[in-house]
């Protein structure tokens, strides 16, 4: 296998040609302050889905969909960059099959880091998982929903709500 071919190194080209392309894209100017500098990458939900199907990680949606005003389907529309490597990392750390059941579609809890403004995924639960979480990553009590919460090393947010895991991706994870 050439050195282009490793997934890895694969996804890491990927990500960099998505980074060139908003960097370069018409309209984009340069930066004026930090502010600007935090201001999340958002991605297309193709841009997305190649990512993912790179990583192995699969995704479903209860109405079989993809259309980000419908609650019933799972989009990736408007997904911020770094919560898409942040997937890619947790399947490349943990080992597991991750399989995505919520994303930028409408439905979710609102905020300012929530699923619509592109910082969550919902992942499907398995044994693999969840005993990677509870095992990996620091417990740090309980939303105020009740979800168990556990933070990973990079601050990302892992919450069991019983028939999935919730995360917020402040960032990539240690991508």
């Amino acid at each position: 296998m050439s050195a282009y071919q490793h997934p890895r190194i694969r996804a890491c080209l990927t990500v960099l040609a998505l980074v060139l392309t908003a960097l370069f894209a018409p309209g984009v100017g340069v930066l004026t302050d930090a502010s600007e500098a935090r201001a999340a990458t958002k991605i297309s939900h193709a841009t997305a889905t190649s990512m993912f199907r790179q990583s192995g990680i699969t995704w479903s949606s209860s109405g079989g969909c993809s259309d980000r005003n419908n609650p019933t389907c799972t989009s990736f529309e408007q997904l911020n960059l770094a919560t898409a490597q942040g997937a890619q990392t947790l399947k490349s750390a943990s080992r597991c099959a991750l399989n995505i059941t919520g994303g930028t579609e409408t439905g979710h809890a609102s905020g300012t880091y929530s699923h619509w403004n592109g910082y969550k995924l919902d992942f499907s639960k398995s044994t693999c998982l969840t005993g990677y979480v509870k095992n990996t990553f620091t417990y740090i009590g309980v939303r105020g929903d009740g979800a168990p919460l556990w933070r990973s090393g990079a601050g990302n947010v892992y919450a069991d709500e019983g028939n999935h895991w919730d995360v917020l991706y402040y960032n990539c994870g240690g991508c």
